[in-house]
């Protein structure tokens, strides 16, 4: 056997017998031996495989790195109905249009103070929320119900204020931070809930209800303790609890929409809040340990 021979079954000799099993029936690669210029001395090097387990060298070498990848395929979601994925597009489209409201909200409170956050704020954002709630959907109350929704996402922005100016005095650097991680773990869940199996993820609600309770209970027992500790707790905790409700609630807004449930006005409000909570513990938390790093250094 000739010396360019037994260099080109080098890359077959070299692999186990469990990645051959492997590559066998479809490509793979391994590291083995390639064949050295004119002949020379083998080179330890990437090979690729093709579907009868024999390997490919020089061009096949780079086949792998050539592909492209299907962005159309990425964003298909066949387990959910053309309808639903319509309904879906119009409550992002509208929890979109909450969050430019709500920046405005809280603009408002922040730079111009011509609205405070308070009690007022408070009761006002509550009565929208009931309004809407009582207001049949259907096509002739849409434009009323984009209202009353328009209109709660304001208030709510503004009762972000004295949390916004909070951080701004600690450290304006906060709000961008906290915004941008509270966009990225909103995304990331949403799109695992989008792309898991169908009612996966529905099991949680009782889970985090339970845990909301308790959260509810610990928030009022510390007005009484004043404990820091039970405080910064509380954040974490429930920084955990509303990224499952991220993914319990798309997951129900979907199972909804499946059952005719078309009111994308009130599922919207729901992935609005969870935004809004996840915006608010975040910010928090950071700001908290920004307080701690300047104590320290004092």
């Amino acid at each position: 056997m000739s010396h360019s021979s037994v260099t080109r079954e080098a890359p077959q000799l070299l692999l186990s017998q469990r990645q051959r099993r492997e590559v066998r029936g479809g490509w793979g690669w391994g590291w083995g031996c390639l064949p050295g210029p004119r002949g020379g001395p083998a080179l330890f090097g990437l090979v690729t495989f093709g579907q009868s387990g024999d390997c490919c060298t020089d061009s096949g070498t780079m086949n792998i790195f050539d592909r492209k990848i299907n962005f159309d395929a990425l964003f298909k979601f066949s387990h959910i109905t053309p309808s639903t994925q319509q309904h879906l597009k119009k409550v992002y489209a509208s929890f979109a249009l909450c969050m430019f409201v709500a920046a405005a909200g809280a603009y408002v409170h922040v730079v111009t103070h011509f609205i405070q956050a308070g009690l007022l704020s408070a009761l006002g954002s509550l009565i929208l929320m009931i309004w809407l709630m009582a207001t049949p959907h259907s096509h002739e109350t849409e434009q009323k119900r984009l209202g009353l929704l328009a209109g709660f996402a304001f208030l709510t922005g503004v009762g972000l204020g004295p949390a916004l100016e909070f951080c701004i005095a600690v450290n304006p650097s906060i709000l961008p931070t906290a915004f941008m991680g509270t966009a990225m773990i909103f995304t990331c869940f949403t799109l695992s809930a989008l792309y898991a199996r169908r009612r996966s993820y529905l099991f949680l609600g009782g889970i985090l209800m339970s845990a909301l309770s308790l959260l509810l209970l610990s928030s009022l027992g510390n007005v009484f303790f004043g404990s820091i500790w039970l405080f910064q707790a509380n954040l974490y905790v429930g920084l955990v609890v509303m990224c499952g409700f991220v993914l319990f609630d798309t997951q129900l807004i979907i199972e909804k929409a499946e059952h005719g449930d078309q009111d994308y006005i009130w599922h919207c409000i729901d992935l609005f809040l969870d935004f809004i909570t996840l915006f608010r513990k975040l910010m928090m938390i950071l700001a908290m340990n920004e307080k701690d790093k300047k104590k320290e250094k004092k």
